[in-house]
Formats: structure tokens, C-alpha cells, sequence
């Protein structure tokens, strides 16, 4: 999954894109709320994280012109100030939550694993196909009722495969969202974790659900489909 953080404590910003990519996640930094809307405008992210006290142009606003063009991408809050008042205007600008700093690691991560299961698709708890099933607040993977090992990364890929479960990706595609697109290696490496998992999540159960569309990328589907 695909995150924008927009913060301008560099060190913050820097702890938080640290403690997400150990999770999986694709992270992306602004340091200010113009580049912030920039960003958010040119790429497709799962959800962004927004500081409201920004230089150049603060949350509020950010939030307020995403929501104004229709861009309906979770939005979680962040601020230093305290206050209900700072909360409701958060709020009311289009924003699905908000957590005042110091911020818990532990409870924005949480925060955030929520939103990207409630967001305008309503995003199962749960993801399953056919007898696959991974729960991406355990960040745990079973197949047949079989427990599967797989590394953060493995596990990335393979939880936006099922979100988008049917669909022919492209590299491009899944690198954008699991690597991010300042990714600069090999994007042959999308060939290394699909084997990755087919070898653990496929193979070992005599299924094929990870299909190569020729020419295109990947799909994933209910195994026989």
C-alpha cells in the first residue's frame, strides 16, 4: 500500500517512513503542505497522513482542495495543538481521523490500518480469495486454513494483488504502490517476489491463482478461474 506523509519535522517524518516501510508500506515525504498537494495530486496513494501545522500552506487547506476536486483518497490528521475545536475544523475540512502529538506509533498505525479497510470501496477486514485469506492488521497469510511465512515486503505485494483481485497489473503498477516511484532498481524485482510467492502461497497447495498476463503483468484470481 501506497502512503503520503506530509510533515515538515524531517525527523518525524523520517521515523514514521522508517516504522511503515518495516510494515510493508510504499511511503512517500512532502515537507510542506504546497508540495504536499502537489504530490497528492500527481500519484495514486492508499491514504496520507497530513501534519496540519505545515509552512506554505497548512492541513486544513490541503484537506479542503483535495475534498473540493473529489479526491476522496483517507486522510489521517496530525497536529500539535490540542483542543476540540482544532479537531472538529479537522474534521469538517474532509479528514477521516485525527491524532494529536505526541503521536503513538502503535495507535497510528492502527489508525491507519483502519482507514485503508473503511475508505469509499469499504475494504473488507479480512481479504479472500478463493481459499487465500490475509488479515492485514495481524499481518498474517492462510491458505486452506494453513498458516503461510511471508516477509514484509512479500506480504505487501501479495495484499495489493487481492485488493485488486481480477484486475491485470503492470510492474509499473505494483512497483508504484508497494516500492514507491522514487523506486531506481531492477523493476524485474516484481518478477522475484511474484515467484517468491507463488513458491509459498501457490505451488505448496497445487493451485495457480498468480497468473503472468503476457505482455501485460500479473493477475490474481480465485485458483481455476
Amino acid at each position: 500500500m501506497r502512503v503520503l506523509v506530509v510533515e515538515d519535522e524531517e525527523r518525524f517524518a523520517a521515523g514514521l517512513r522508517d516504522g511503515l516501510e518495516a510494515e510493508g508500506f510504499a511511503v512517500d515525504i512532502a515537507l510542506d503542505g504546497v508540495d504536499g498537494l502537489w504530490m497528492a495530486r500527481e500519484n495514486a496513494y492508499d491514504a496520507i497522513v497530513l501534519d496540519i501545522m505545515l509552512p506554505r500552506l497548512n492541513g486544513y487547506r490541503v484537506c479542503r482542495a483535495l475534498r473540493g476536486e473529489g479526491d476522496w483518497t483517507p486522510i489521517l490528521m496530525l497536529t500539535a495543538k490540542e483542543g476540540e475545536w482544532d479537531e472538529v475544523e479537522g474534521l469538517d475540512t474532509g479528514a477521516d481521523d485525527y491524532l494529536t502529538k505526541p503521536v503513538s506509533y502503535a495507535v497510528l498505525l492502527a489508525r491507519l490500518r483502519a482507514l485503508l479497510r473503511r475508505d469509499a470501496r469499504e475494504r473488507p477486514a479480512v481479504l479472500t480469495v478463493g481459499d487465500l485469506r490475509l488479515d492485514p492488521a495481524a499481518r498474517t497469510v492462510t491458505r486452506g486454513g494453513r498458516q503461510v511465512e511471508l516477509t514484509a515486503r512479500e506480504l505487501a505485494v501479495l495484499e495489493f494483488l487481492m485488493r485488486r483481485t481480477g484486475e491485470a497489473l503492470t510492474k509499473r503498477t505494483i512497483l508504484d504502490h508497494v516500492w514507491g516511484d522514487d523506486f531506481e532498481g531492477d523493476p524485474n524485482i516484481v518478477e522475484v517476489y511474484v515467484r517468491r510467492l507463488r513458491n509459498k502461497v501457490d505451488r505448496p497447495f497445487g493451485r495457480e491463482s498468480l497468473l503472468t498476463v503476457r505482455g501485460h503483468g500479473y493477475r490474481l484470481v480465485p485458483d481455476g478461474e
